[in-house]
């Protein structure tokens, strides 16, 4: 016997489902919130995504895939390395400012609220991070192959510290969202980079 076709858009509900979770946060989010919110039975939800926690990861994914993931990916490669991180930060301040809301980040959000009680969602939360990371170790490395980021800091840590200005940035915005904060956060971030020199070759 073959299973019924699900009678609905599965991407739209999990749409919906970011949406709740990230306007009213993971604990004061309920199953009938969601169900409500995505337009379909508490058992639809059940057999699509699982139970709420399962849910919550499939929308911290695609959250996450639509959001910095996907920046990145159009960056890196593309453009120089050391504008590539500046404008990563500088786009993440505008989303921030444009955020009337003050709804801030679900991954970061998550890291505050739900990381220090469930551990696989703190992995979660932790490979999302670290994939930002990455890609800023990735673009210093780079940066200091061409010339262009000073290789007084290891990789690494220039970051790390990338990362923390980034995060600040975004809890900032929750409750002081002001570019002048913001630009004098990424010019603190851009002193790690060293001076700005054209490429070499």
């Amino acid at each position: 016997m073959m299973a019924r076709p699900r009678e609905f858009d599965e991407a739209a509900a999990l749409d919906a489902a970011i949406e709740c979770f990230w306007t009213r946060g993971y604990e004061a989010t309920s199953v009938r919130d969601l169900a409500e919110r995505m337009g379909i039975t508490g058992a639809s939800l059940y057999n699509a995504f699982g139970d709420k926690h399962a849910l919550f990861r499939r929308a911290l994914d695609r959250y996450s895939e639509r959001g910095t993931t996907a920046r990145i990916a159009r960056l890196e490669g593309q453009v120089p390395p050391r504008q590539a991180i500046e404008t990563v930060l500088r786009d993440i301040i505008e989303e921030s400012l444009r955020d009337t809301a003050r709804k801030g980040c679900l991954v970061i959000n998550s890291a505050l609220e739900v990381a220090p009680h469930e551990p696989d969602c703190r992995q979660a939360v932790a490979d999302r991070l670290g994939r930002i990371e990455a890609f800023f170790c990735r673009a210093v490395a780079a940066g200091q192959a061409d010339g262009t980021i000073t290789p007084v800091l290891p990789p690494e840590d220039v970051a790390r510290n990338l990362l923390a200005v980034l995060l600040g940035i975004r809890v900032m915005a929750r409750v002081q969202p002001e570019r002048e904060l913001f630009e004098g956060m990424l010019r603190s971030a851009l002193t790690l980079l060293g001076p700005v020199t054209p490429a070499a070759g």
